[in-house]
């Protein structure tokens, strides 16, 4: 009898066994929760609109047909271009005149033509797009646009005519199509005259208005590093249907965390890209661009700077992914880089 209380008393004091999602067969394997994550990091709700969408456009560009003009005393380049109604930096490409495109006085100029709209501040690149029904890209062909992309107040842009009669609403809505490219080279509001750039953010419940520009991000140190654990499962490149990787997918298990590979400031979060389900791009010093995507919560803001391992979001099946998994990007400007070749080996 006290050899079998004693039995039982030890049974008592031993701690259940640790079930494992191994120890079951598949048809009855448990879902097991997510790693826990500090609360004062979660969002105080969605993201706002993204700035393109707060700040819709106006499709009122003004056709210009091509002449040419003759410089008078008092004129700038961009007065004649307020005169003619073209493009500052189209005249100045159009007769060879670089920055800060100084004009004398009995200059010939030609006035190219073309369809022009006026930047107003906060307006997006992604925005103009969308009024006029024609691809971001082709825009940024057009007026030969480079990195950093940020569009000023005032600047006229040539719009390329996708066909000879005017678009729809339904029309344009139909043409519109959002992709990584459009983000990095497009999602920026204009700035205003004389104005600056709003700071970045250390805090994910400080949010920057959607029309205010964000400074660049700080000097990157050292190089970037893996952005979860778990397995590559596609690598980047052409796959065998003939569609293209720009990036890798990393299977993970649904809430693990998800690390910044570098540092620098969240340019966009969000759901607008289709397929990649909730989305985080952050962009880095010197042109590079990381991104995130297929994700179950986002734990950052747009403007938000960051530090490289910090936890910006959590793995997640969102989007077209079949299984959790995270869909990992880097870019160098608008070029797509192997991530493999910049990670360190493992």
């Amino acid at each position: 009898m006290l050899a079998l209380a004693a039995l039982a008393l030890v049974a008592g004091c031993v701690p259940p066994p640790i079930e494992r999602a191994g120890d079951y067969p598949p048809e009855r394997r448990p879902t097991l929760p997510p790693p826990q994550v500090e609360a004062d990091t979660r969002l105080p709700g969605p993201p706002p609109r993204p700035a393109w969408e707060a700040r819709p456009v106006t499709p009122d560009a003004v056709d210009v047909t091509a002449s040419d003009y003759v410089v008078v005393a008092g004129d700038t380049l961009r007065a004649i271009a307020n005169r003619t109604g073209a493009g500052t930096e189209a005249i100045g490409n159009a007769n060879g005149l670089i920055p800060p495109y100084t004009v004398y006085v009995g200059q010939r100029l030609h006035i190219p033509a073309g369809r022009y709209h006026l930047v107003r501040p906060g307006e997006t690149g992604i925005a103009i797009a969308r009024a006029y029904g024609v691809p971001w890209a082709q825009i940024v062909a057009a007026n030969d646009l480079f990195e950093p992309y940020v569009l000023r107040a005032g600047r006229r842009i040539i719009i390329p005519r996708s066909s000879s009669t005017p678009p729809s609403a339904a029309e344009r809505a139909a043409a519109f199509h959002l992709d990584i490219d459009d983000i990095v080279t497009g999602s920026e509001p204009a700035l205003a005259a004389n104005t600056r750039p709003a700071p970045p953010t250390s805090s994910p419940t400080r949010i920057l208005p959607p029309e205010a520009a964000i400074a660049a991000p700080p000097r990157r140190t050292g190089g970037f590093g893996w952005p979860i654990t778990g397995n590559v499962v596609r690598r980047f490149g052409p796959g065998g249907t003939g569609e293209r990787m720009d990036g890798i997918k990393i299977a993970a298990r649904a809430g693990t965390p998800v690390l910044a590979t570098a540092d620098g400031v969240v340019l966009y979060v969000g759901d607008g890209v289709p397929g990649l389900g909730s989305l985080v791009m952050v962009k880095h010093s010197d042109g590079w661009v990381s991104v995130y995507g297929h994700n179950s919560q986002l734990l950052v803001q747009r403007g938000q700077v960051i530090k490289r391992g910090q936890t910006i979001a959590l793995s997640g099946a969102s989007g077209t992914a079949d299984r959790p998994e995270l869909h990992f990007e880097l870019r160098k400007g608008r070029t797509p880089v192997d991530p493999l070749t910049q990670l360190p080996a493992r």
